[in-house]
Order: C-alpha cells, then sequence, then structure tokens
C-alpha cells in the first residue's frame, strides 16, 4: 500500500512539475489573434484592388465584344442599330448592375448628349458606348466627376478604357 502511494505522489509530482502542460496561455492567443489581424489588415485592400480591376477588365471584354457586334451589323445591314436590343445584347450589365450605354449619333441631332472629352468635342463620330462605372452616375462631358469613373469608347474605337485614362 505504501508504495502505491509513493507511486502515485511520483506521478503528481512529475504531472505538475512542468508549468505548460495545459495547453496554451492566454498571452499565446492574443499574440495568435493579433497576428492573424494583421494578416486580414494587409490582405483584405489588395483583394478588394483585385476585386475592382477585374471588373474594369470585365467592362472593356463586353465593350470590345458591342463595338464588333455593332460594327457588323454596320456592314451588314448599312446603318447603325437604334439600340443593343437589335444586336442581341439588350439586357447587357456591367459588373456594377447598371445597363451599358449606347448613343446612334445617325439618330442624335446637336451635341448635347454625345460624349465629350476635356475640349468639348465630340469623341467618336459613328456611336457613343460606355459604361456609366461603379458609381452608376454619368455625364456628357468627361470633365464632370460623375463621368471619371465611367468606361467609354473614344476615338471610334481606338480606344476602349477610363476616362480618367483618357
Amino acid at each position: 500500500m505504501i508504495r502505491s502511494v509513493i507511486t502515485k505522489l511520483k506521478i503528481y509530482k512529475e504531472y505538475h512539475s512542468y508549468p505548460f502542460h495545459a495547453g496554451f496561455t492566454l498571452i499565446e492567443l492574443m499574440i495568435v489573434v493579433a497576428i492573424i489581424g494583421v494578416l486580414a489588415a494587409i490582405a483584405v485592400p489588395s483583394f478588394r484592388s483585385y476585386i475592382e480591376t477585374t471588373r474594369y477588365t470585365v467592362v472593356i471584354s463586353d465593350m470590345n465584344t458591342l463595338d464588333k457586334e455593332i460594327t457588323g451589323f454596320n456592314i451588314l445591314y448599312g446603318r447603325y442599330p437604334d439600340d443593343l436590343g437589335e444586336v442581341g445584347f439588350g439586357s447587357l450589365q456591367d459588373p456594377w448592375g447598371n445597363q451599358y450605354q449606347y448613343l446612334n449619333m445617325a439618330t442624335i441631332k446637336g451635341n448635347g448628349k454625345k460624349r465629350k472629352d476635356r475640349s468639348l468635342v465630340p469623341v467618336n463620330s459613328d456611336f457613343d458606348l460606355y459604361s456609366m462605372g461603379p458609381d452608376g452616375d454619368s455625364k456628357a462631358p468627361f470633365t464632370a466627376k460623375a463621368s471619371r469613373d465611367d468606361i467609354v469608347r473614344a476615338n471610334n474605337g481606338a480606344f476602349i478604357g477610363k476616362v480618367s485614362d483618357y
């Protein structure tokens, strides 16, 4: 019996002689949480920037497709379509949920609705095609604040990109 008590005391002493046998301390857990927070603070802005760049890339790709379809329609029928529905893209939306905007220059009188550059000169002579960008708002002149984030077709298709890059 004495041997079993001595054995139990030895086991108890060995078990309780190690101070970190029970797991992680609160300090260790707080350090891990802080490291995860720092990594998240670095990663989230980069991820958001990547998503926004991808959205602009999708819009430029869509607009290249629309440009080719509208030009093909003109070659086939000898006129530009009245709206995007005539080329089968009437319900196409940009990544921000806005309809793509199309304006046939042959049906417009004056320069009022035509997209204009910094000198207020129309940027296209055949048709305007653009996305209103993330804010969903747009004005005809590129100098307007609402137009700075728009993605446009300019110079009769030679440029497709953000107004701020034009």
